[in-house]
């Protein structure tokens, strides 16, 4: 039967190195070039008597890699099941490619791919065979199937592996097969939902290797929920999310931008007596944020000296360092980011001087 998704009589088109991420040409976008691919105006949603998104508006570029960055309950989640078509807003807008998410949900999603942060692929089932279920779900059929199969597997890097089964690939290889499921179809707007989740840093490495080939090579738009700040760094652009309202929009490099300086964090037995302190002698801004004085302040190297002689044997032990993403998150919400990842890595930069206590 023509339409069995068998390895034997299929033209696999393998090449010297197979595993070699090979990104052709994709066809012409339906959308308009220029204009705002994703367009989101003052979304709202509620559940019950609890409010998770409250009047969100952004814009997002064609071919931009944008991240929806925030803590669990943010409302980011939300905000990517609205924009996958799963759920229908309270009120407000969701436009994808010219489409409205709530009044053209059939004929937005041969526009999107969609990538679940729960698994969605069948471990029974080959890497073609889940390919070409997936295939069928969007009407392709036949050669112009499997030639797509053939496509997709080598723009993954998982063409010699076609013919094996799921449960033997490693959790990143599972991950670059739903990628390539959600790519199948050609879309112009690549949904992902905490995308490097189980994933180890190498596998979480190659995977945003992957999603600025698909920006590059391919113009794809790539929207991705994080909570990670090294992944959100490596956005074009970001929304920061709090409580369902958006707290920041922009490039990573504005974002901490705008803080300038430095920041300051200090230990001290009395952390509230010394804040108070610094803000008497010096006029700076200082706040405490789980029992550290927090400060920024432009040039901190020179400041560190002046506050530590001001207050001798108060402070146990300081850091300096530049502005990071949850700096920006801190100076507009007044309290830290949340992750509940426990592998996120420490500040980049952060200098700490230990001082003895007295």
């Amino acid at each position: 039967m023509d339409d069995n998704p068998v390895v034997p009589g299929v033209e696999y088109l393998v090449t010297s190195n197979s595993t070699a991420i090979d990104f052709a040409p994709s066809a012409q976008p339906a959308h308009p070039t220029g204009q705002p691919i994703i367009v989101v105006r003052d979304l709202v949603h509620r559940y019950q008597d609890r409010t998770a998104l409250n009047g969100v508006s952004f814009e997002v570029r064609p071919a931009e890699l944008f991240g929806l960055l925030g803590p669990n309950g943010s409302g980011k989640t939300t905000l990517f099941r609205i924009l996958s078509t799963l759920m229908v807003p309270t009120s407000g807008s969701a436009m994808i490619a010219g489409l409205d998410a709530v009044r053209q949900p059939g004929a937005l999603r041969r526009h999107i791919g969609v990538v679940f942060q729960a698994q969605s692929v069948d471990l029974k089932l080959t890497a073609y065979e889940n390919l070409w279920h997936q295939g069928h779900l969007y009407g392709l059929r036949g050669f112009e199937l499997k030639q797509r199969i053939t496509e997709i597997l080598t723009r993954v890097g998982l063409l010699d592996r076609c013919a094996d089964l799921v449960e033997t690939f490693s959790g990143g290889m599972q991950r670059r097969i739903e990628l390539a499921k959600g790519l199948l179809h050609h879309p112009e707007v690549l949904l992902l939902d905490e995308p490097t989740t189980g994933l180890d840093p190498g596998a979480r490495r190659d995977l945003w290797q992957y999603l600025q080939i698909l920006r590059d090579q391919e113009r794809v738009s790539v929207i991705v929920t994080t909570h990670l700040m090294e992944e959100a760094e490596r956005c074009d652009r970001l929304a920061i999310l709090n409580e369902g309202n958006l707290v920041a929009l922009g490039t990573p490099e504005a974002l901490t931008r705008e803080i300038g300086g430095d920041v300051i964090l200090l230990e001290a037995r009395d952390p509230q007596t010394l804040a108070d302190r610094i803000r008497n002698k010096f006029q700076v801004e200082a706040t405490v944020m789980d029992n550290q004085v927090r400060i920024e302040i432009e040039n901190g190297h020179r400041f560190v000296p002046d506050v530590v002689e001001a207050f001798p044997g108060e402070i146990q032990s300081l850091s300096v360092s530049k502005p990071t993403l949850e700096d920006v998150f801190i100076h507009r919400t007044g309290h830290r980011f949340w992750s509940e990842d426990a592998e996120a890595a420490p500040e980049a930069g952060k200098k700490k001087v230990k001082k003895k206590r007295s």
